[in-house]
């Protein structure tokens, strides 16, 4: 197994486990982790997701260039459901996900960065989409979500010229979450989650569904859409419990339904 999947405590940790490939994604690794997504979706326990690789030198370094299997064509064509490991563009994942960046995320493992919610990385982190300079280019969400994320002019830079920032220049265009040093990741990691699990968990997954399925539409029209994950949490046991509970001064208890 490449991808290891631990869930506690309504916690779905998701950790890359290619630590001699610097977690480089082969066939096997994206088969791996969409039975992962696809198995975490249908999990109501979960309530928050953490992405990480394992060790100390890289969270994902893209595509296994050292064993390609494919040309680019033939990968550009592939289907790839939800784009780079499954994550980069998913659109079928309304908890939250946090990437715990603990090394290098370049390539596919920018894309998947990308692709989640709340970033929090180690001071020696490093980001970066080198497809250019090597006759690729960054298929599966680079292209299309980095100039979403940081002014135009930062992303082209960066599309331009395949060079890599650092994490906190990463933090400063408004990338990343957070900055901390590696003793600390876990610890930030950690916060975050208690931060979220104190929340409603039917809430967040409306304003997630919300947030990621109307950005192109104007606020009027957005505004409009009656998502299912919406009208499910204005239904839901939480949100009369949620009222209780500030009325009682007491922290609520939720039961995601």
């Amino acid at each position: 197994m490449t991808v290891s999947l631990i869930v506690d405590n309504h916690v779905a940790t998701v950790t890359l486990s290619r630590p001699e490939a610097m977690n480089a994604v082969d066939l096997a690794t994206e088969a791996e982790l969409q039975a992962v997504w696809t198995r975490i979706e249908n999990d109501p326990e979960v309530r928050v997701v953490v992405l990480t690789g394992a060790g100390d030198r890289a969270f994902c370094v893209g595509a296994d260039l050292k064993n390609p299997s494919m040309t680019g064509l033939e990968y550009w064509a592939a289907s790839r459901v939800g784009g780079f490991g499954g994550i980069a563009l998913r659109e079928t994942l309304n908890v939250p996900v946090i990437a715990r960046v603990n090394g290098f995320a370049l390539g596919g493992g920018f894309e998947m960065v990308l692709g989640c919610d709340i970033v929090v990385a180690c001071e020696e982190a490093s980001f970066g989409l080198p497809e250019a300079l090597v006759g690729r280019m960054p298929l599966d969400g680079g292209m299309t979500l980095l100039q979403r994320q940081v002014p135009f002019r930062k992303a082209m830079a960066m599309l331009f010229t395949g060079k890599r920032i650092k994490a906190a220049e990463a933090l400063d265009m408004g990338l990343i979450n957070e900055v901390v040093a590696r003793a600390d990741l876990d610890a930030a990691i950690a916060r975050w989650v208690a931060d979220i699990l104190a929340c409603a968990p039917l809430s967040l997954q409306a304003i997630k569904q919300v947030v990621r399925g109307t950005g192109t539409l104007s606020p009027a029209q957005a505004q409009a859409l009656r998502l299912p994950a919406l009208v499910k949490a204005l239904h839901s046991e939480d949100g009369n419990e949620g009222v209780l509970a500030f009325q009682q001064k007491r922290k609520p208890q939720w039961q995601g339904r």
